[in-house]
Order: structure tokens, then C-alpha cells, then sequence
């Protein structure tokens, strides 16, 4: 899924699995940071009734965390590029403070 549609959707849950520096570095500002790592264990935050865009830098760990989520029975979508065509598409990236931020 291209950023524009990602961002467009209203009912969509932006799911971050990036490591904790490069989220820190910067994200889409309605995103949820679940790091892939930790994704088994934190399950229970994912919502069953809505679809979900998974996010990471490039679009390459976010693609195996959508197969999985597949499998499990949801409605996944990867970010085509990532938070790379996040930020070039001129999407928003902050700190957790608010502040700009960059894909790290």
C-alpha cells in the first residue's frame, strides 16, 4: 500500500515494527510502535476488527510481519518503501515529543 492511501485511511492501525532507536529517531505521528521482536508477545494490542499497515524503514521486515498477521487471520497491509516513501511522499515524521523528526 503506497503512504498516501496509508495515511488516508480513517480506520487503519499504522503498525510500526521498527527497532526502538529508529522509532525514537522519528514516525508517522498516528503510528503504534510494536517492535517485530516483540510482536508474539504483544498480540493482544493488535486490533482484530480493524485492518492493519505494518511499517518498518524499508517495507522488508514489515512485508514478513504482514505474512504472519495473514496467517493469524487479520487484514494486513504493508507500506510499500516504508518510512523511507513515508517521508518523501512529505507524510509527517516526528519525535515522541512532537518535534520533526527523520527516518533513521
Amino acid at each position: 500500500m503506497d503512504p498516501k492511501t496509508a495515511a488516508d485511511l480513517d480506520d487503519a492501525f499504522l503498525l510500526d515494527v521498527r527497532e526502538h532507536d529508529e522509532w525514537q529517531a522519528g514516525h508517522a505521528p498516528s503510528a503504534v510502535h510494536i517492535p517485530m521482536g516483540e510482536l508474539g508477545l504483544r498480540r493482544e494490542e493488535l486490533p482484530a476488527e480493524r485492518p492493519i499497515v505494518a511499517v518498518c524503514r524499508s517495507g522488508r521486515r514489515s512485508a514478513a510481519v504482514v505474512q504472519a498477521l495473514t496467517r493469524a487471520g487479520y487484514e494486513a497491509h504493508n507500506l510499500d518503501g516504508g518510512m523511507h516513501e513515508w517521508a518523501a511522499a512529505g507524510l509527517p515524521v516526528v519525535r515522541d515529543d512532537g518535534a520533526p523528526g527523520h527516518v533513521a
